[in-house]
């Protein structure tokens, strides 16, 4: 019996255990986060119900992915390249619009985000060419000219509808090519462009964008503003300066007294920290948050908030120690690869989970501006729970091959010191 689980249990077991807590705490924690979604369906377990059975697909995706050998990861480079730009356009064109933007595709059946794909996509390409550029002083100088060609149209296209995340993925690029010894002046000229870039990208949303005062409309659980008045072909263009002005400008608030704060425009802020100021520190206790049904995206993107609320501190800091964990053992298993490729790979993917952690809890406690971004294994989600699974099931596969010749290495050095005794 033990036997049969461990050949479905492949890999590191570190990472089964970490994605194993990150279910069970999305699952409770989902449960409870999602009374909104309960009260308008009418339905106490439909919710949750869905939830758990998008997570049992997302552990079976990371089984089917883990048995899938590391080589066969760069035959599939070209077709997922396709469908990433292929899915991003659809999405841009005839997408659906979720608060303000278009970010997913809606198929008969189930819904999904091009974003997911593309991101996973990205980093998989990526490892290729800084695998297959190395030499010996670092990697080839053209190495950063073919991953700019791909990572820039990739990363306009998310960026038009969801800019939280294209920044977010062209900061691993950078990493990852800082990781693959790509030229510090090539990465250093880079940067100086992105910041460039940024104060006139900054300069043109303070401009262009407009942020409604409260006397203009009175808003409810958001932060974001949408204009009633029907837009011309460039006012479409920059629909998305209104949503980025307001969250900079509400961001760069500071503390505001009590008195003048506008609970209903910054709602979803505000309850937030109420639900971190009411945990006292021990918590209430699972399924016993109050402001869960006042955050419009309790269960996605403030979830982090009422994990604090309902488990107390060292709940949340049990939850970024999974994390903290997560990012190590990537580390780990790529320090035993023998091939650039799965390392590179590996720790890209590690990366990617936990960067975009790091941006959902930083926004839930208020330490950076609302960004939109759930929390990976944990928020409530289709097509993000199930991709970000199939990413942990490519990191067991690497860390299966790794594990294996890490084993023939210490053979071979022990029958090597037998034969030398």
């Amino acid at each position: 019996m033990n036997k049969k689980i461990g050949n479905i249990f492949k890999g590191d077991k570190v990472i089964w255990m970490v994605l194993f807590f990150l279910c069970m705490i999305s699952i409770v924690e989902v449960f409870s986060a999602s009374s909104g979604l309960t009260y308008k369906s009418q339905d106490f377990l439909s919710p949750i119900l869905k939830h758990t059975g998008t997570i049992v697909m997302g552990l079976f995706v990371a089984v089917v992915t883990l048995n899938i050998p590391c080589k066969y990861f760069k035959l599939m480079t070209p077709f997922l390249l396709l469908i990433s730009f292929a899915t991003l356009l659809w999405v841009l064109m005839g997408g659906e619009t979720i608060n303000g933007a278009n970010r997913v595709i809606e198929i008969p059946g189930f819904t999904f985000q091009p974003s997911e794909i593309a991101k996973g996509t990205m980093i998989l390409a990526e490892a290729q060419i800084l695998s297959a550029m190395q030499r010996e002083s670092g990697a080839d100088k053209d190495a950063f000219k073919y991953i700019l060609w791909l990572a820039l149209p990739i990363c306009f296209l998310i960026g038009l509808e969801n800019l939280s995340t294209a920044a977010m993925l062209f900061g691993i690029v950078i990493i990852m090519m800082y990781i693959g010894r790509v030229s510090y002046k090539q990465l250093g000229k880079l940067v100086g462009v992105i910041v460039g870039c940024a104060v006139i990208g900054l300069i043109m949303i303070m401009l262009l964008g407009h942020a409604e005062t409260p006397e203009e409309t009175q808003l409810t659980k958001t932060e974001t503003v949408e204009q009633p008045q029907k837009k011309g072909k460039v006012e479409k263009l920059f629909h998305r300066f209104d949503t980025w002005k307001g969250r900079i400008m509400n961001f760069g608030k500071g503390e505001v007294n009590p008195q003048k704060y506008d609970l209903d425009k910054d709602a979803q802020v505000a309850h937030a920290n109420i639900a971190i100021v009411s945990s006292n520190i021990i918590g209430k206790g699972p399924g016993k948050s109050v402001e869960r049904d006042f955050l419009s995206q309790a269960f996605s993107d403030f979830i982090y908030a009422i994990i604090v609320e309902e488990l107390g501190i060292l709940g949340a800091a049990f939850v970024v120690l999974l994390y903290v964990i997560l990012l190590y053992r990537c580390a780990r298993i790529a320090s035993r690869c023998e091939n650039n490729f799965p390392a590179l790979l590996v720790m890209g993917l590690g990366l990617l989970l936990v960067i975009q952690a790091v941006f959902n809890m930083m926004v839930a406690v208020g330490l950076a501006p609302v960004t939109g971004q759930p929390l990976p294994l944990i928020s409530k989600g289709g097509t993000s729970t199930i991709i970000n699974c199939a990413y942990i099931g490519a990191i067991l596969s690497i860390s299966r091959s790794a594990k294996v010749r890490n084993d023939k290495k210490e053979k071979i050095k022990l029958a090597e010191s037998e034969e030398i005794s």
